[in-house]
């Protein structure tokens, strides 16, 4: 008997799938762009998104620790003098501050891939880990993540950075 084509099948309409091609299998259209870069397409780069938000992410945890040590010094149980730099908790909160609202703004700015915004936040990041490495003995743990979460940063930065820019040209 030979065999009919999925169109020639009887009792379905014209252009019906086959139940072997109900079973979730992606259909191929004619056409269609399948195989081609999103970066390539649309400019769309995941490593600026990561770092952005890994840099947004930075300021946020930045911007927690300074109203912290501005609003309740007596949180940390270090005394001052035990710290790299003997300095108040007050100076230490608007230190933390005023980096987590700068980093914020470099983070808003590497998502849309801005050259400047990737100069500032590599620098943001290298101050932010030099910071809380002096900070260490404050807040161990949230220092030691917020270290680690810029050396993502300095990461995605320099060996991806310009991806944005590339795919748009």
């Amino acid at each position: 008997m030979a065999e009919q084509r999925r169109s020639d099948v009887p009792g379905r309409p014209h252009g019906q799938p086959s139940a072997a091609g109900l079973t979730g299998a992606p259909s191929r259209r004619s056409g269609t762009r399948e195989g081609y870069s999103t970066m390539a397409e649309d400019g769309f780069s995941g490593w600026a998104w990561f770092a952005g938000g890994v840099l947004g992410l930075v300021g946020l945890f930045q911007i927690i620790a300074g109203i912290v040590a501005l609003a309740g010094p007596s949180y940390y149980t270090a005394p001052t003098r035990n710290l790299v730099v003997d300095a108040g908790y007050t100076t230490w909160g608007w230190v933390h501050l005023i980096l987590g609202i700068l980093a914020l703004g470099a983070g808003g700015g590497l998502v849309f891939g801005s050259a400047v915004a990737r100069v500032l936040g590599i620098a943001l990041a290298v101050v932010s880990a030099v910071v809380n490495l002096a900070f260490l003995p404050a807040a161990p743990f949230a220092s030691t993540l917020i270290i680690a979460l810029d050396v993502f940063v300095i990461y995605a930065i320099t060996v991806h950075g310009d991806e944005p820019n590339m795919a748009r040209s």
